[in-house]
């Protein structure tokens, strides 16, 4: 297992900001966030009323953001809609990445319209038009050309770079897509010594068991919540 570092881990939308995505950072003081176009995420340096205020302050009336903490303060102006809480899981750098006889074909922003619209049927707003610049995307085409699974990176932090995006359409599933897309994704971070990290929804149970069986190991549960400003 790689050796984590708490201080990374912990508040990961924080430390990509910080780090190795430090040129999408949107900052005011103890809150930052990646452009709405970019992906919906927002941090906060710690669980106080002077960080939600400021969270509150980035975001524009009625947008709808998700952000960690533990502990979540209610502020004048801010709705909490849902909670979601999710695994955060590493894959430990003795697992061999296995050679799968299943062509996948790198994606560019040229093909964002396609990425949205398949990550729409799995997961709604998460992906948008320039989720794209944050890290590498491959694809799996049909014989027709149409795009039916991908998967590529989104957070990225000092030594560890996040899977995700993985999603394959309904009318192709059970063929090993996914994972697939996910052993291409981390052959390129083993190349370039970085680890592979993930989050999935708790309750997601179908895509956790594919990741244990991939060798994927659970370090924490983090609690995501849904806000929108509404003043």
């Amino acid at each position: 297992m790689p050796v984590l570092r708490e201080s990374l881990f912990a508040n990961p939308v924080w430390s990509a900001l910080h780090s190795r995505h430090r040129h999408f950072a949107i900052r005011r003081g103890l809150a930052c966030r990646y452009p709405a176009d970019v992906v919906p995420f927002m941090a906060i340096a710690d669980s106080s009323p002077a960080a939600m205020q400021q969270l509150h302050a980035m975001l524009a009336p009625g947008e709808n953001a998700w952000f960690g903490a533990e502990n979540y303060i209610e502020t004048p102006g801010l709705a909490r809609h849902e909670t979601l809480p999710c695994l955060q899981m590493v894959l430990p750098e003795t697992i061999a990445p296995p050679d799968l006889p299943i062509a996948v074909v790198p994606l560019s922003c040229a093909d964002a319209g396609e990425m949205v619209a398949l990550t729409a049927r799995a997961f709604p707003g998460f992906f948008r038009q320039r989720t794209c610049e944050m890290g590498r995307y491959f694809g799996i085409r049909s014989d027709a050309g149409e795009l039916i699974a991908m998967g590529g990176e989104r957070l990225k932090l000092d030594g560890f770079t996040e899977i995700s995006g993985v999603c394959t359409h309904p009318s192709f599933r059970g063929q090993g897509f996914a994972a697939r897309l996910m052993w291409e994704v981390v052959q390129k971070h083993r190349l370039e010594g970085t680890a592979s990290f993930l989050h999935v929804s708790a309750a997601n149970h179908g895509a956790i068991k594919l990741y244990r069986r991939m060798g994927f190991e659970k370090t924490r549960v983090l609690t995501l919540h849904r806000v929108s400003r509404n003043a």
